[in-house]
């Protein structure tokens, strides 16, 4: 499938989600970064480039800058191989990393340092050295920014939540003698490139179910699923691939064979209301959060 009609098989949604507050987050970050040796940008390692904030890609390219490619775990492993080689071939150094569990935050911690110690001579003339290195973590909301800064800091210091933008001040963490970091809200951009990365950050809940219907959301990540991850949607769901292929086979519109596979899934997981039909908010709930915890398989949305 080309881009051009990629773009086009998704349906045409309005979203106005901009809250007021991220202009003035924008704000303070820039006059933030004057203080910082190295960035920390937090990725959702399923969906690399739509999680990918343009704007702090530019207003932090002069300074020593981490990738941390978060939830890891719930994305492809080969994909998340390439991506880190993806980075690496761009110049900038990357690390797979677990917050829940904690895994790579020790590989973080290293790599902090080693970037900071191949790019010091810089702060020579400003005094810095022997001083704490000075780290910004940065990220959308809802990457696990939080899960990553209380892990990194064995502290609870950074408030946690599974909605998009719970951070809301800034503050200072004490990582270890050498390390301090600037934790900020996170912060989306006023506007998309395309629709299919307002709906990548949708599946992953970085924009708030309440900006998108639900039963919209869940419906593209369906067809994006069936597409790429066929197997594992037959699997979780105990479906039988002649029953998918039949209804592929129907003189129907490709909207209206995914929502004929949206109802199967239904019917298999009991979501049937009075007359014989399909709870479609029930069972697009149950696809969206079977997606986000893992529970239909390792998926990366985006590869490289």
């Amino acid at each position: 499938m080309d881009k051009e009609k990629d773009e086009k098989s998704y349906h045409k949604i309005n979203i106005n989600w901009y809250p007021g507050h991220m202009a003035k987050t924008k704000k303070q970050i820039l006059e933030d970064l004057k203080l910082i040796d190295v960035v920390i940008e937090i990725l959702d390692a399923r969906i690399p480039v739509s999680s990918r904030n343009p704007d702090i890609e530019e207003y932090t390219k002069n300074k020593m800058k981490i990738i941390v490619l978060n939830k890891y775990d719930l994305a492809d492993e080969n994909q998340n191989k390439k991506w880190i080689e993806y980075f690496k071939n761009n110049g900038i150094e990357a690390v797979l990393v677990n917050s829940n569990t904690g895994e790579g935050i020790n590989k973080a911690i290293n790599k902090i340092e080693e970037v900071y110690n191949n790019g010091k001579t810089q702060y020579v003339s400003k005094g810095r050295i022997g001083k704490a290195i000075r780290v910004m973590i940065l990220g959308i909301p809802n990457v696990g920014k939080s899960s990553f800064i209380n892990r990194i800091s064995k502290k609870n210091v950074a408030t946690v939540g599974n909605k998009p933008g719970v951070t809301r001040q800034k503050q200072w963490i004490r990582i270890n003698q050498d390390i301090e970091l600037l934790d900020t809200p996170g912060i989306l951009w006023p506007k998309f490139e395309s629709e299919k990365v307002a709906l990548n950050l949708a599946y992953t809940g970085s924009i708030k179910d309440e900006v998108i219907e639900i039963e919209e959301i869940s419906f593209n990540l369906l067809k994006v699923l069936l597409n790429k991850y066929l197997d594992k949607l037959l699997e979780r769901y105990k479906l039988n691939k002649d029953e998918i292929d039949k209804i592929f086979e129907l003189d129907i519109e490709e909207n209206e064979k995914i929502y004929e596979t949206m109802k199967l899934i239904g019917r298999k997981r009991g979501t049937l209301l009075s007359g014989g039909n399909i709870d479609v908010e029930k069972v697009s709930k149950i696809i969206l959060d079977d997606f986000r915890s893992g529970k239909i398989g390792r998926i990366t949305l985006e590869e490289v």
